[in-house]
């Protein structure tokens, strides 16, 4: 399905106004809209906060809260799901994809029903709140049950593109993880685009090396290590990978072909993600060189801002240039 906002803001000045909140804010106004439209969705609620003050007192018939429950909650979603609703699941992603696994792979995925699970909080945007909260093995987990769509957005425009996507179950009749930050990240996106789900976002043409990303802020980095390179002579393509499952093959292999490698951008373990989704892919289809940028392997218990885990874990536009670049000399 294709999305491109008819009611877009015209200005870039009034685009940026629209989407400088959190993409989570976004996601609660968006799904609160269609909502209002369509009876047939549902918000199923874990105490987290925002949904109650717009569905319970407006729409409370198509407003659930199960409490401190995700077991509770996937279970719940998959009878709504199963009898024609629309629910979309919300919790914290790394309570999505570990405490309530069981539930999504066997009551969701197993069934291949139209849960929407959202999961806010990835990566270390809920970075002060300890190891407890951080969510960095949510889309190595949940990629490999069946049926299940990952979407990532990279920016809160991409998070209502995603939303409004996914409420329609006749292109998507299947279950879908989206997963979302805590806190406002900077604007990709300073316009309407085109988007698809399971088609990578090319945000910078380029014919050396080839940056891919997912998420807000790997996104951003990526965007920057392109502007570093530029300086250095290298021209780098630069795709937001929205979707990481199914990834978009069609513009990986073109990468793998038409650069000299691919440097994949991530904030999640790197066992499993993004990187590794590219890797299967170019090791069987296409060989070349790939380097992997995200969170390395063992237990992550620093406390700090997301920004601050980020440069500890080493997902810096640095660190993504010097890769890159790397890439570029060793081909040559």
């Amino acid at each position: 399905m294709t999305v491109v906002e008819e009611t877009a803001p015209a200005s870039v000045s009034a685009w940026q106004e629209r989407y400088a909140a959190a993409c989570r804010d976004v996601y609660r106004s968006t799904l609160f809209d269609l909502a209002k439209s369509d009876a047939r969705i549902f918000a199923v609620d874990t105490d987290m906060g925002g949904l109650e003050d717009s569905f319970e007192p407006e729409l409370p018939a198509q407003y659930v809260n199960v409490g401190i429950a995700e077991a509770n909650l996937m279970g719940v979603s998959a009878g709504l799901a199963a009898d024609g609703l629309v629910p979309f699941a919300n919790t914290i992603a790394s309570f999505a994809a570990t405490r309530a696994c069981e539930q999504v792979k066997v009551d969701i995925a197993g069934n291949n029903l139209p849960v929407r699970i959202v999961g806010t909080h990835g990566g270390f945007s809920a970075g002060h709140y300890g190891p407890t909260h951080h969510s960095l093995e949510d889309v190595a987990i949940l990629r490999t049950l069946p049926n299940l769509t990952v979407v990532v957005p990279a920016d809160a425009a991409e998070t209502e593109y995603a939303i409004r996507a996914i409420a329609d179950t006749e292109a998507f009749p299947g279950p879908v993880y989206v997963r979302l930050g805590r806190s406002a990240t900077p604007l990709v996106h300073q316009g309407p685009y085109e988007f698809r789900i399971g088609k990578a976002d090319l945000l910078r043409p380029g014919g050396d090396v080839t940056i891919v990303a997912t998420g807000p802020l790997p996104v951003s980095e990526a965007l920057a290590a392109a502007g570093l390179l530029a300086e250095r002579g290298i021209d780098a393509r630069v795709l937001n990978m929205h979707t990481v499952k199914p990834i978009d093959e069609e513009a990986v292999l073109a990468a793998a072909r038409e650069t000299a490698g691919l440097v994949t951008v991530e904030d999640s373990v790197l066992v499993g993600g993004l990187g590794s989704a590219v890797t299967e892919l170019t090791s069987e289809r296409w060989p070349c060189r790939v380097r992997r940028i995200g969170v390395p392997d063992g237990f992550h218990d620093e406390v700090g801002s997301e920004r601050e885990l980020l440069v500890l874990a080493g997902v810096t536009a640095e660190r993504i240039a010097e890769a890159a670049e790397d890439v570029v000399v060793r081909s040559r």
